[in-house]
């Protein structure tokens, strides 16, 4: 067992985070290197959902008062609720989350854990047993444990893992959001008001809209449990997403990435004009300059491999489709089951068992996730189906 065992986690997403909030209530020294120069320099999304389980696990890792801030700037929408300006009963444990609120919640306390602008490049195994993380800058970071959280472009899996793989499912999706007013809220039908509406069309094209209203304003919850925490202020809003298979769209890959957000939102609503007018009065109402494509990929289930002192979270390992909504939570489960393992080790379990029984638990759970969700993404998206 390392004398003082540190761990160095690349990638500061929810699942890097959270396992850093872990780590570092157990009194174990962790460091967290992002590439991105901000917590918001790249648009990584608006809403995510949240399970019991994910709530459970973060009650676990964070703070009190932390993970209190998370159930209070949750969302159970009701549009009753909404229009009345009512708070809304506390029982249904699925819920929405704003992502950059749950990000700047994750990230607070970490001031000293966590440096923007490092880009890893790649890491070293040390022969003392000790890994090395390599950055763009000429830096290195080197620990007892290195953590690869840095999705599903993992630098560290390609070095660690190459014959994992990523698969293009051959969906693409049109992500963005307009704002809850009452006026919207009264156009959204009563059975869509919920925490997520999919509507399937012809050939599996596919319009989600999930309606965000947070039980309490973000600042005020902040001021209470976290002080210090500047929370962004998050105005309601719905989610608002087109998905189809690309040869069904009239852009090639490319021209999808460099297309405006008004063409992208004028596609979107002349093809679901065909099948649903109403839901695509909905669409219309998507504002352009939210609006980003996403190249809906998956990871491949494969064996398991031997351990060592590098190890990998969430969807640096097993991405996979968003049919079931059950990807950060996955994310936040490998967090706590890594955390509890890395625990153990503090308290005198050997490094490799350790990571060995976290490796054998997350590859049958995350495993198990991909799959379930390549099956319902193809049956309510399309998706190409994984290899045998």
């Amino acid at each position: 067992m390392p004398e003082n065992l540190r761990v160095v986690v690349v990638g500061a997403g929810l699942g890097g985070l959270a396992l850093a909030q872990g780590l570092r209530r157990s009194g174990i020294d962790v460091a967290v290197y992002e590439r991105e120069e901000s917590p918001t320099s790249r648009l990584q999304g608006y809403r995510l959902r949240l399970t019991p389980e994910g709530l459970d696990v973060l009650e676990r890792l964070l703070p009190p008062p932390l993970s209190q801030l998370v159930w209070e700037t949750s969302s159970s929408p009701s549009r009753a609720a909404f229009l009345s300006g009512q708070t809304e009963p506390a029982v249904d444990r699925n819920v929405a989350v704003n992502r950059l609120t749950l990000r700047q919640i994750l990230l607070h306390g970490l001031d000293d854990v966590v440096e923007f602008g490092r880009e890893c490049t790649g890491y070293r195994a040390n022969g003392d047993k000790t890994v090395t993380a390599l950055f763009a800058d000429g830096s290195h970071a080197t620990g007892d444990v290195l953590v690869a959280a840095d999705g599903v472009n993992s630098v560290i899996r390609r070095q660690y893992l190459p014959k994992a793989h990523v698969m293009d499912t051959g969906v693409r999706i049109l992500y963005g959001r307009f704002p809850l007013t009452p006026e919207a809220a009264e156009l959204i039908p009563e059975e869509m008001f919920t925490l997520y509406s999919g509507i399937t069309g012809p050939d599996r094209q596919h319009v989600g809209i999930a309606p965000v209203h947070s039980r309490r304003p973000a600042k005020e919850a902040a001021a209470q449990h976290a002080p210090a925490l500047e929370l962004t202020s998050t105005d309601d809003y719905v989610m608002c997403l087109f998905g189809a298979r690309t040869e069904m769209l009239p852009f090639t890959d490319e021209e999808l990435r460099k297309a405006t957000g008004k063409q992208l939102r004028d596609t979107a609503v002349a093809m679901t004009r065909e099948w649903n007018p109403a839901v695509s009065a909905l669409v219309e109402l998507t504002n352009t300059e939210t609006l980003f494509p996403i190249f809906m990929r998956s990871s491949v289930p494969f064996p398991q491999w031997p351990t060592t002192a590098v190890t990998l979270i969430g969807d640096a390992i097993h991405a996979m489709s968003p049919a079931v909504g059950v990807g950060a939570n996955i994310a936040l489960r490998d967090a706590d089951t890594l955390a509890a393992r890395l625990i153990d080790v503090k308290r005198g379990t050997e490094l490799i068992p350790a990571l060995r029984a976290y490796e054998t638990a997350m590859i049958d759970y995350g495993f198990d996730a991909v799959r379930t969700s390549a099956h319902y993404g193809r049956l309510r998206l399309g998706q190409s189906p994984l290899p045998e």
